[in-house]
């Protein structure tokens, strides 16, 4: 019965807004690259990206000694110094001989194990009004090797940006965050060039009703989690926001993964920002659910509905307006495939719903080392499943672009022992036609629905209200809808996000009745090939 106490409680701001709300990485540190006013590039010409001005990576696959008194050089031309980040222990993935050998062939320059260590920059005391930029050192240090003869040329193969990855949601909850660099005026999201000219027609895709998120009301039963058909239940992992409690993500099949293994916390872990349990983390004080909000509990509801028997494991790593840090991901990355060789965990399918576009896509210089651990993580017979994107594009996204297709090779070289990338595009709810929003081209390989799809989502009830309220003589209360109040459990939302798990399920499905409890991983790789072959062979 309604009643004139509808439960309703304004949200509390006060106890994480002391001083300042908090900030993800991308909004404290986060840089546009434009090719028009950013260092020239002695490279094939660069294009836009997100990145962090003080951060620089370098690849372990190379000398990372010599790659870091390099850019020690670089930095005295600009007054800067450059030091390993002591805050960000370095990761590596033991290689395998065989493994080791094939990444050789492949890259005759990547004589270490697969990892990476972070760099900072910073100004000296005697530097100039120049802040310190990844960019501009980057290029200087290249400059530098190409022109000294005693510089291996080979360390340019493992130096790069910490690139600013971003979640593919559709949303219009807050207006105010609109000119965000890193949220919605992101090239790589809302401005991308190629979506000025319908920018409106895309955005529409975000409006509550045009399959825009907004609360919605569920009244068919939960999935039904069937018997095992084959030795075990298929294991779907995810790499999001985290996933926020639900009555249908029971915790006997829905694991927390970030204190799993050697290495601990994998991801962020920090309870007052995470975004599927406070919802409103950052971003202006208004009491509106930030961007991202939701995003991995409304995935793993999909992955349920997708495939019942599957168990699940998710891992924290984006932050509450859908950003995090190219290094953080990696190190989960890492840190996962660490669990998955060591057999601490089996994962059948990861399913990834972000990405980032390159600068320098075809220079083929540090993309390898994330490929390489995705493909460390394949060789366990793990499929990698990624969104295509939401800016329709064509140029092409990664790591969704690592997929096997008739460019891949000006971009990587493929790891031929590795269970196969698949990058996933999203149809509208017809289930015939494409997205208007979706990205495109040779380097995406499926489509599903990505539109108006309806999905698990925290119990959030944040600022707004509904426009009409009263009470009747006999005490109930009548009001009109409220379009933040998610106290049923579900909504509806729509990007390439959601449709990358639609298919992570439906591969799931398909692999059941072949799983196996033994330990060969070129049997689990073969199924998980046929697999993918045969789904991409059907549409």
């Amino acid at each position: 019965m309604a009643t004139q106490d509808s439960g309703r409680k304004p949200p509390r701001l006060e106890a994480q807004d002391a001083w300042t709300r908090p900030q993800s990485v991308a909004e404290r540190e986060g840089k546009l690259l434009d090719p028009n006013t950013a260092a020239a590039s002695p490279d094939p010409d660069a294009n836009p990206t997100s990145y962090l001005a003080t951060r620089l990576l370098i690849s372990t696959l190379i000398d990372t000694a010599a790659a870091l008194k390099l850019l020690q050089d670089a930095a005295e031309t600009f007054h800067w110094e450059v030091e390993e980040d002591p805050s960000f222990p370095r990761v590596q993935i033991t290689s395998e001989d065989d493994e080791r050998e094939s990444r050789l062939r492949r890259y005759p320059w990547a004589t270490g194990d697969v990892g990476l260590m972070r760099v900072l920059i910073t100004p000296r005391d005697d530097a100039r009004a120049r802040p310190p930029d990844a960019w501009s050192l980057l290029q200087t240090a290249r400059a530098m090797a190409r022109t000294d003869k005693k510089t291996n040329t080979d360390l340019l193969f493992g130096i790069g940006l910490d690139h600013v990855l971003t979640l593919y949601p559709h949303t219009r909850s807050n207006p105010h965050t609109r000119s965000n660099p890193h949220t919605r005026s992101n090239p790589h999201t809302r401005s991308n060039p190629h979506t000025r000219s319908n920018g409106a027609l895309l955005d529409a895709y975000a409006d509550p009703g045009t399959g825009g998120r907004q609360p919605v009301s569920f009244v068919g039963r939960p999935p039904h989690r069937g018997k095992v058909l084959g030795e075990r239940r298929p294991h779907i992992g995810m790499i999001d926001t985290g996933c926020g409690t639900h009555p249908w993500l029971t915790p006997d099949f829905v694991h927390d993964g970030t204190d799993l293994g050697p290495a601990t916390p994998i991801g962020l872990k920090d309870p007052a920002t995470a975004p599927e349990v406070v919802g409103d983390v950052g971003g202006p004080l208004d009491g509106m659910l930030d961007e991202a909000s939701g995003h991995g509990t409304f995935i793993a509801g999909l992955l349920h509905q997708g495939c019942p028997e599957a168990d699940l494991w998710w891992w924290r790593v984006a932050e509450s307006d859908g950003t995090m840090a190219e290094s953080d991901l990696m190190t989960a990355v890492a840190r996962i495939a660490v669990l998955v060789r060591t057999d601490a965990i089996t994962l059948d399918v990861l399913n990834l719903s972000f990405g980032y576009y390159h600068e320098t896509p075809l220079d083929q210089k540090f993309d390898p080392t994330f490929y390489e651990m995705l493909a460390a993580i394949g060789r366990t017979g793990t499929i990698v499943v990624c969104s295509a994107g939401n800016d329709a594009t064509t140029r092409p996204m990664f790591p969704a672009a690592w997929t096997p297709h008739d460019d891949v090779g000006q971009i990587i070289s493929l790891d031929p022992g590795a269970a196969p990338i698949v990058s996933v595009g999203a149809l509208n709810t017809n289930g015939v036609t494409d997205a208007l929003f979706t990205n495109a081209g040779r380097w995406v390989r499926v489509y599903r629905r990505g539109t108006a799809l309806l999905s698990t989502f925290p119990a959030f009830q944040t600022g707004l209200e509904p426009t009409a309220r009263l009470v009747t003589a006999d005490g109930r209360l009548r009001e009109s809808f409220d379009p933040d109040d998610y106290r049923s459990g579900f909504a509806i939302w729509s990007g390439s996000s959601f449709a990358a798990p639609v298919f992570a399920a439906e591969l799931a499905e398909a692999l059941a009745p072949g799983l196996t409890t033994g330990d060969d991983r070129k049997a689990r790789v073969g199924l998980a090939q046929k697999v993918v072959s045969d789904l991409l062979a059907s549409g």
